[in-house]
């Protein structure tokens, strides 16, 4: 699992340009079960998603359909975890590996 911090690195007009086709991506990879959460930042400098894949492999590959990365208007920290701890709400998506 994987939790991916965006940083803002372009004005946010150029952020609100591309946020239509980002919320498709996101529409997309949440229809294919990858992402688990997603928003923005407080203050609104990115956002978090958090992420059920394999690989890390896979996750970039995940991340370069992102408009945002295509366009770089955002830089993309990747913190992999195990979940060792969770409310048991949230076993239904460690149990999928």
């Amino acid at each position: 699992m994987f939790i991916v911090l965006l940083k803002y690195v372009k004005p946010l007009e150029e952020i609100d340009a591309l946020l239509p086709g980002h919320i498709k991506f996101l529409e997309h990879q949440y229809k294919k079960s990858k992402f688990i959460f997603s928003g923005r930042r407080n203050p609104r400098i990115g956002g978090v998603i958090l992420v059920n894949v394999d690989s890390e492999r896979e996750l970039h590959s995940i991340l370069k359909e992102d408009p945002f990365y295509i366009h770089k208007v955002a830089e993309y920290e990747t913190i992999e975890f195990i979940p060792t701890k969770y409310d048991p709400n949230f076993k239904c998506f460690i149990d999928k590996h």
